[in-house]
């Protein structure tokens, strides 16, 4: 079985280059052949000029997307404030549903249960 195909990611300086050379193909072939060495397709070399004339390849654009590492120190205090709350509060449940179940087994049995606590 054969690994998954991986997307193929080209540096904003193999894009540069590649279109240098794209430029200096001025002999009829020569961009077909330069396409096939590299493996590329023409709508390649037609997107990274778009970006190139946008100023993306200059390296100085945002990368898209969210911003990876950067969470705010109360964002993940909150968090963990939340996943103690969900744990004490199921820890409570189970056991209201164990004081539950002890109260009808001494109903069952007639024996009435002894209250522990302040009431």
């Amino acid at each position: 079985m054969t690994e998954k195909a991986q997307r193929r990611r080209f540096t904003a300086a193999y894009k540069l280059k590649i279109l240098e050379e794209a430029a200096q193909a001025t002999k009829s072939g020569e961009l077909g052949a330069l396409l096939r060495r590299e493996g590329l397709y023409s709508s390649h070399v037609a997107a990274w000029r778009a970006a190139r004339r946008r100023g993306e390849l200059a390296g100085l654009t945002r990368r898209r997307g969210p911003a990876r590492g950067r969470t705010a120190p109360a964002a993940a205090r909150i968090a963990q404030l939340e996943r103690q709350v969900a744990a004490a509060v199921q820890r409570a449940e189970r056991a209201e549903a164990i004081i539950e179940v002890q109260k009808k087994v001494a109903a069952l049995l007639g024996t009435p249960l002894e209250p522990t606590g302040p009431s």
